[in-house]
């Protein structure tokens, strides 16, 4: 606690060879679970910081993870809990310590008057739960959501998650529940191409209110608009500046509530602000948080005011969770707050955003298939396209570099968004400048030769091209191909 380099080998010891783990998950896990890289899967036995190893010991560079918010297996988080677990885990209906300095310091980072929490053991139950609160307090049922949304697997939570539903398989999205649109001035359908002096904010908050009269003039009115405070799984999306104000304010002013999804980008993430929805100076009405909260350990809230709560409370129905707030998840969940604060990882998240932004934008002057580059904190997102112009998505592209950073640099990104052509980095917290910089240099590299393929096959189009039509002399095909590959070179050089 932490644990002796000699129980650690001793685990290891015991492992299954990766072709017997392969074969087990084959005939035991259900074939609809996800899993990364499943032409070539990664079997991680060890992490540490912003790094995982594989079962031979192969270093691989974390940038995805946003769970092991404060880095794997952070020795203060495994201290707490390993402690805690020694001494006493039980239900939340027992008075304990690591509870209520759990919810104590989780509210004192919250803007009034979201003082009140109940403890969940996800971020799918924490939605849920957050739903269930909106439709008591406002005796309403129907619920708005944006396009590409996920906020998480439990039957509720799907049904607003346009992300899951509007998939092939996915089940007919219910008539209670209304979708917005995702409000990405890049891809969406309000763009700052085709209304460059708008109000981009007040434009995709518009959808937003109308749902809202709709519903009042048919006698429903509305229960609550939930979003992700930055959409990841919709492409790493940033709202424009005041949209989540005229959203807000359209819900509130119909008797709705607003419910903040920062499951995935909370705790510091960001760099600014402890929270993402304080990048829009907004104060939801409920809150629901998870992910990072733990640092890999099941553990998630839900924080909301005093009123909603105790409306929650006089139905009669006593709320009760098992696990949730147990009292080895709060004391983990603690461990993660103070690691937060004692190593400075917002400030750090801010700092290196900033540096990634820069660099990354960078590559955008340097590469035509980087469309765009947004992010914030330790939240970016680049989007992959095959022509600038028309910013038509390059998901082939996208998939190329997620698969060459991991077999080549051994670097982890991950590729997501309606048309997944949007590298995502959500690294551990504890990320550094060098870090990013090793992410760079690889990512240079995987945009260098797709630059060089492109020219190539644009070669082999040309020279075939004019021997068809006898439209160029062969001297004018070799200057063609001479300036080329005179180009792959510099390319390579800058790598």
């Amino acid at each position: 606690m932490p644990f002796a380099s000699e129980q650690i080998q001793s685990v290891a010891s015991q492992q299954l060879s990766k072709s017997d783990t392969i074969k087990l998950r084959n005939k035991h896990i259900g074939q609809a679970c996800q899993l990364f890289y499943r032409s070539d899967p990664l079997k991680i036995v060890r992490g540490k910081g912003q790094y995982m190893f594989d079962e031979e010991g192969t270093r691989y560079l974390d940038c995805i993870n946003n769970v092991a918010h404060v880095g794997h297996c952070h020795p203060e988080v495994v201290r707490a809990g390993a402690l805690q677990m020694a001494t006493i885990s039980t239900n939340n209906r027992f008075l304990h310590d690591e509870l209520v300095q759990c919810a104590r310091t989780l509210t004192s980072k919250m803007p009034a008057p979201l003082s009140v929490c109940f403890f969940v053991n996800s971020g799918s139950e924490a939605n849920d739960l957050a739903l269930r609160l909106a439709r008591n307090y406002t005796k309403r049922k129907d619920v708005i959501t944006l396009d590409h949304a996920y906020h998480g697997h439990l039957q509720a939570v799907m049904e607003i998650s346009p992300y899951k539903f509007n998939q092939p398989g996915g089940e007919q999205k219910p008539d209670y529940v209304h979708v917005a649109p995702c409000p990405d001035i890049y891809g969406g359908q309000f763009t700052d191409k085709l209304y460059p002096n708008a109000d981009l904010g007040a434009l995709y908050a518009q959808p937003i209110a109308d749902i809202c009269q709709r519903q009042l003039a048919k006698g429903h009115g509305i229960a609550a608009f939930i979003a992700e405070s930055l959409q990841s799984c919709g492409g790493q999306i940033l709202p424009p500046a005041g949209y989540f104000q005229a959203a807000y304010d359209a819900v509130h002013s119909t008797g709705g509530l607003c419910i903040a999804d920062e499951v995935q980008v909370g705790f510091g993430r960001v760099g600014s602000h402890y929270w993402a929805f304080e990048t829009q100076h907004v104060v939801p009405d409920i809150v629901a948080v998870a992910k990072p909260m733990g640092n890999g350990h099941p553990v998630g809230a839900v924080v909301t005011t005093p009123e909603i709560a105790q409306a929650f409370c006089d139905t009669g129905v006593a709320y009760f969770n098992t696990y949730g707030g147990n009292p080895v998840s709060c004391a983990i969940a603690n461990a993660v707050m103070r690691v937060i604060d004692e190593e400075g990882l917002q400030q750090n998240a801010q700092q290196l955003g900033d540096y990634l932004m820069s660099e990354c934008s960078q590559l955008k002057q340097e590469f035509d298939s980087v469309g765009d580059v947004r992010g914030m904190g330790l939240f970016v997102g680049i989007e992959l396209v095959v022509d600038r112009e028309s910013r038509t998505p390059d998901t082939k592209s996208a998939r190329w570099v997620v698969n060459r950073m991991k077999q080549m640099h051994k670097v982890l990104v991950s590729s997501d968004g309606p048309n997944d052509n949007v590298i995502k980095l959500k690294p551990p917290m504890c990320f550094s400048h060098e870090n990013a910089d090793e992410f760079l240099l690889a990512f240079r590299e995987c945009l260098t030769s797709l630059m060089q393929d492109q020219l190539q096959a644009a070669a082999t189009v040309a020279t075939s091209s004019s021997l068809a039509t006898n439209g160029a002399t062969a001297a004018e095909t070799l200057a063609n191909k001479t300036k080329m590959f005179e180009r792959q070179d510099r390319l390579i050089k800058s790598v």
